[in-house]
């Protein structure tokens, strides 16, 4: 049976990239990323929480990391989870748990990034997605004696999409369907 290991987190990124060059050539960024959840507790509690999520990316990712990403700008990540082993200083052998990002995609608006990027494994694809231009416009042709043109026929401006409402929960884990 195949299997799958997967994680998509969209936050803040908490701390400004730190940035690996590698003696092989290989190039290491790791940064974390903050999500929040607000919910009500049954007693009518307004409860906001915070996890932590250790990212790392490497060559290719990491350099554009390095060269856009900065402490406050939000983020989406796609990767897997990996866990690590490690001794502390008293010995014990400890786990932590972090994420490999394979793709990532700059959110927010034009001031908080210089481009608008997303970003994938460079197994999938080595150049960023496209940035998207206007449709140049036509010269407008000469006016003859003719009616004025209906109002359906002129152009209209671009319509803006509304912004995406933040998702909050309001209810606890016993209020799911399954």
């Amino acid at each position: 049976m195949a299997s799958l290991n997967k994680v998509i987190i969209i936050g803040n990124v908490g701390n400004d990239p730190e940035v690996r060059y590698l003696d092989g050539g290989s190039v290491v960024a790791k940064f974390s990323v903050a999500t929040n959840e607000r919910y009500t507790t049954r007693t009518g509690e307004q409860v906001e929480s915070t996890e932590w999520f250790r990212i790392e990316a490497w060559n290719d990712q990491a350099k554009t990391i390095e060269k856009y990403v900065r402490k406050g700008q939000q983020i989406y990540v796609e990767g897997r989870l990996r866990t690590e082993t490690y001794t502390d200083r008293e010995g014990k052998e400890r786990f932590s748990l972090g994420v490999r990002a394979t793709t990532f995609q700059f959110l927010g608006g034009p001031n908080d990034r210089q481009d608008g990027g997303s970003f994938e494994a460079p197994t999938q694809t080595q150049q960023p997605a496209p940035r998207q231009q206007p449709a140049p416009q036509a010269a407008p042709a000469p006016r003859q004696q003719a009616a004025p043109a209906p109002q359906a026929a002129r152009q209209q401006p671009p319509r803006r999409e509304p912004d995406p409402v933040p998702f909050e929960s309001n209810s606890g884990d016993d209020d799911l369907p399954f």
